[in-house]
């Protein structure tokens, strides 16, 4: 039997399909997910928990006419592969593939590019304002789950949707409540009666005759709502979105393709604002993501028969796993040491903390905002929170960083996970600005640690500290260095020579010290030698020893992390206010651009931020030809960038003197 899957090309052609048709391809969509995530990796248990729901959207509605804005986006797989992508669905997540999220530039269907979460409501609003000005009268839709609904801005949206009351309709993906038979069979009836379009437009010309009454009108619909709120308050959410302006309807089961076709059909008649309450299983059809939809939520590659996901490399212990025990460790000896993070605790490694010390652990939900602001308040009292977030996360509570812990001087630490290059969901979670937009923060100590055992060292360091304090480190495993067990403060602002050379210096950062060095390595063994420093500190820099070795009079800072604003940066303001002339300064790390979905290893190679690439920029910087020796092993690298000059900068800072705006 051919595939009904393999000969959609445009979601239009599910006008045609029957029901039953319909119940086939669900089935082909789960199995082509699965299939691809076994292989890939990827948000597995969210996409096959929509894909009863994403068929319906696609029969009633016509995309890309009509806007489907998906929150998040990473449960659009079957969006994806309806619209046009099933013969690349193969490279989703890979280098030149498919993302993982919707995104603009891909396709016409996806109407607007995501991957941080709670932003669908507010840019839905956006589309349908903006339709309204330009008087079309195509339909708007966004679909978002429970767990994003804890977003402020998710909040923020809905009241703003519901003052404007446009023709807009919101779509609870809930995969999390769980109703009873009896409470769910009367939602249902309730659901089923405001449905009906005749009822809702008998509803909405009962309340204009109402209020057009002269003395009672208006107290008798007051009562007439009151009477209504209540009854679906006993049973449903629906008084809380109600409050908000929208029409609720639900709860409805998001398995159900017949009853979400029909309530769709209902709804697409609707003009105002209206509210989906729709229920969904993460994982559905798959047993093991259904049985660990969290483990599946982002998954690596995995056996599909078995559900045993497939080993990674192995070996040492990650940066996040070694956080999340040396906090722990910490707070067995301090009381003081809370942790917070925002929906993330198995992601940021305080799943142990947490079980250790639930009373001290805080998870806020998807709210970074909230996260950080509520630390404060917690440091403001004397305790010593620890707020573990993403990078790429973090930068939501940017204002709140700035204004409620910097301003303020308040002991609150920073634990920045997933900095620099994460791999395959690409640019919106790539973590490249961190080391920008913190060290502008006046009182902010900045650290990076170049293993596992620093970050350690480190996490005392912190916590010793009067004021804020921010460390970040990557993804992955550690270098499998050995561990001290007896843990000390490092000296602030001081960094580390781990190599002299007379020829000029390497200062390097966090994940870029290991390459530094097996390209400093390189060159020695062609006659260049040049030494290198782990910085440590990014705030405060170490003054000092930076200065000592621009006297070699050609400096090159690396760093993962864009090259505006970041620790080059840093280096040349230090040269600068210091009136240092005549020093030649190559800059290395990632460009003006978001950078592209790949693995880790791939994208650091082709950015020139490996120790081929490191060593390469060296040798065009000083004139010299790229080397016919081999490079020194470095597990991450995947090839020689020989010429990176559109990945580096290079400064002749011999006329800085005459830019010091100093008298």
């Amino acid at each position: 039997m051919p595939s009904i899957l393999d000969g959609i090309i445009d979601p239009r052609q599910l006008k045609a399909l029957s029901l039953r048709e319909l119940e086939i391809l669900a089935c082909e969509l789960r199995a082509r997910i699965i299939e691809t995530c076994a292989a890939n990796g990827g948000h597995l248990a969210p996409s096959l928990g929509v894909v009863e729901l994403t068929i319906a959207l696609h029969r009633v509605f016509d995309s890309p006419l009509d806007k489907i804005v998906w929150d998040v986006g990473h449960q659009a797989y079957a969006h994806k592969l309806l619209t046009g992508r099933n013969e690349n669905f193969g490279t989703l997540r890979k280098l030149g593939g498919i993302s993982g999220f919707p995104k603009r530039a891909e396709s016409p269907h996806d109407s607007f590019d995501v991957g941080h979460s709670s932003t669908s409501i507010s840019a839905a609003l956006g589309f349908a304002v903006a339709r309204d000005l330009k008087k079309r009268h195509n339909k708007v839709l966004a679909v978002i789950g429970d767990g994003s609904m804890t977003g402020g801005i998710a909040l923020e949206g809905l009241n703003h949707a519901g003052e404007l009351n446009k023709d807009l309709v919101v779509i609870l993906n809930d995969n999390e409540m769980s109703i009873s038979e009896n409470v769910g069979a009367l939602s249902n009836l309730l659901s089923r009666t405001i449905t009906s379009e005749h009822v809702h437009r008998a509803k909405k010309d009962l309340e204009a005759f109402l209020e057009g009454l002269p003395m009672f009108g208006r107290s008798v619909l007051k009562i007439a709502k009151r009477a209504e709120e209540s009854l679906k308050g006993l049973f449903t959410p629906g008084m809380l979105f109600e409050a908000f302006g929208f029409e609720y309807i639900g709860p409805i089961d998001g398995h159900d393709i017949p009853k979400l076709l029909l309530t769709l059909e209902k709804v697409k008649n609707f003009d105002d604002a209206v509210l989906i309450h729709v229920l969904t299983k993460k994982g559905k059809g798959y047993p093991a993501a259904e049985a660990n939809p969290s483990l599946f939520h982002g998954v690596g590659p995995f056996d599909p028969q078995t559900g045993k996901v497939l080993k990674g490399k192995g070996g040492a212990a990650s940066y996040t796993a070694v956080f999340g025990e040396t906090v722990k460790r910490l707070a067995l000896e301090n009381e003081k040491i809370v942790a917070v993070t925002a929906a993330m605790p198995d992601g940021t490694g305080l799943t142990p903390f947490a079980k250790e010390f639930p009373d001290r652990f805080f998870d806020v939900g998807i709210a970074e905002q909230h996260a950080i602001t509520f630390a404060a308040g917690l440091a403001a009292e004397g305790f010593r929170p620890v707020v573990a977030l993403y990078s790429s996360f973090l930068q939501r509570g940017f204002d709140q960083v700035c204004h409620d812990v910097c301003l303020q001087d308040l002991p609150v630490l920073l634990a920045v996970d997933r900095a620099g290059v994460v791999g395959n969901d690409g640019p919106t979670h790539h973590g490249v600005f961190d080391l920008s937009y913190l060290r502008q923060l006046p009182g902010l100590t900045v650290m990076a640690p170049k293993d596992e055992n620093e970050l350690q060292h480190m996490l005392v360091t912190a916590l010793s500290l009067p004021g804020p304090s921010a460390v970040r480190y990557p993804r992955g495993n550690g270098l499998g260095v050995p561990m001290d067990q007896i843990l000390a403060p490092i000296p602030v602002g001081t960094g580390e020579l781990l190599r002299g050379g007379k020829d000029g210096a390497i200062i390097a950062v966090g994940t870029m010290v290991q390459p530094a060095l097996q390209a400093a390595a390189a060159l020695a063994l062609e006659g260049v030698e040049l030494s290198v420093l782990n910085a440590r500190f990014i705030k405060p820099l170490d003054r000092d020893r930076i200065l000592a070795l621009a006297g070699s009079r050609f400096l090159v800072t690396v760093e993962e992390n864009v090259l505006q604003g970041g620790f080059g940066t840093a280096i040349l303001e230090l040269l600068e206010e210091s009136e240092v002339t005549g020093v030649r300064v190559l800059r290395l790390g990632y460009p003006d651009s978001y950078i592209e979905q790949g693995e880790q290893a791939e994208l650091k190679a082709a950015y020139g931020l490996d120790a081929a690439g490191i060593a390469g920029s060296i040798r065009h910087a000083i004139g010299r030809p790229p080397s016919d020796l081999p490079a020194l092993s470095d597990p991450s690298d995947q090839s020689d960038q020989s010429d990176q000059s559109d990945q580096s900068d290079l400064s002749d800072l011999s006329d800085l003197s005459d830019l010091s705006d100093r008298p």
